[in-house]
C-alpha cells in the first residue's frame, strides 16, 4: 500500500483530500500545514509519495521540494497548486517534482493521477499540458537558433586544434601539416575569433565540450 504525506496549510482541503485518499486505499501516514512541519515529517515517517501544495506559510513549495528529496530521497513530491504560471510549472519540474495538479480538480481525479504517478507515470494536469508543449516548443526552437548562430570551423582549422589539444607547439604542428609556424598561428587567431575565446587553453575546452576534437 501506498504511504502518503498530505500537505496544505488549509485544514478543510486537506481533511477532504485525506478522506478522498483513504477511501481510495491509499494510506495517508500523515498530515502537515507547514513548510517546515512537511520536511520533518518527511524525514521521519518516509513516505512513498508526498502531496505539497505550492503555497504555503513560510518557504515555497517549489523550496520544500529541494528540501524534501535531501531528507527523504525515496519521496516522490506531487505539487498542489492554484498556479497556471509557465513559469512555475518549469521550476516544479526542475525542482524533480513528479506531478504537477491544479487543485481546483476533484478529488476522483485527484486520486486517480497520483495511482498513475504510483505506476511510474508523471502527471501534468490538463490546464497545464498545453503550456508544458508550448513551452518545450520554444526551448528546442531556441536551440535551434543557437545551433544555426553557432561559429563553424574549418576543417584545417579543427585539425590545428586537434594538433594544439595534443600539446603540440605551433613549429611542431606545422611540420606535421606541411604548412608555416606563422600560418599555424594565423589559424589559431581565427579559431579563437571564431569562438569569442582567448587563449589555447580555451580553446581546447571549448573543442572538447563541444565534441570537436578528443584528447588521448
Amino acid at each position: 500500500m501506498t504511504r502518503l504525506l498530505v500537505v496544505d496549510d488549509v485544514p478543510l482541503f486537506r481533511a477532504g483530500l485525506t478522506s478522498a485518499l483513504r477511501d481510495a486505499g491509499f494510506d495517508v501516514v500523515g498530515e502537515a500545514e507547514s513548510a517546515e512541519e512537511a520536511v520533518a515529517e518527511a524525514e521521519r515517517l518516509r513516505p512513498d509519495l508526498v502531496l505539497l501544495d505550492v503555497l504555503m506559510p513560510g518557504l515555497s513549495g517549489l523550496e520544500v521540494v529541494e528540501k524534501l528529496t535531501a531528507v527523504s530521497p525515496e519521496s516522490q513530491v506531487i505539487l498542489l497548486t492554484a498556479s497556471e504560471s509557465e513559469e512555475d510549472l518549469l521550476s516544479a519540474i526542475k525542482a524533480g517534482a513528479r506531478g504537477y495538479i491544479i487543485k481546483d480538480m476533484p478529488f476522483p481525479r485527484l486520486v486517480d493521477s497520483i495511482a498513475a504517478i504510483v505506476k511510474g507515470g508523471a502527471v501534468v494536469s490538463s490546464q497545464m499540458a498545453g503550456k508544458l508543449f508550448d513551452v518545450t516548443r520554444q526551448l528546442l526552437r531556441h536551440q535551434e537558433l543557437l545551433a544555426a548562430r553557432k561559429p563553424t570551423l574549418t576543417g584545417r582549422e579543427i585539425e590545428v586544434l586537434q594538433l594544439v589539444a595534443r600539446g603540440l607547439t605551433s613549429r611542431s604542428i606545422g611540420e606535421q601539416l606541411f604548412i608555416s609556424e606563422n600560418t599555424v598561428k594565423n589559424h589559431i587567431r581565427n579559431i579563437l575569433d571564431k569562438l569569442g575565446l582567448h587563449s589555447r587553453n580555451e580553446a581546447v575546452l571549448y573543442a572538447v565540450r563541444e565534441n570537436l576534437v578528443s584528447i588521448g
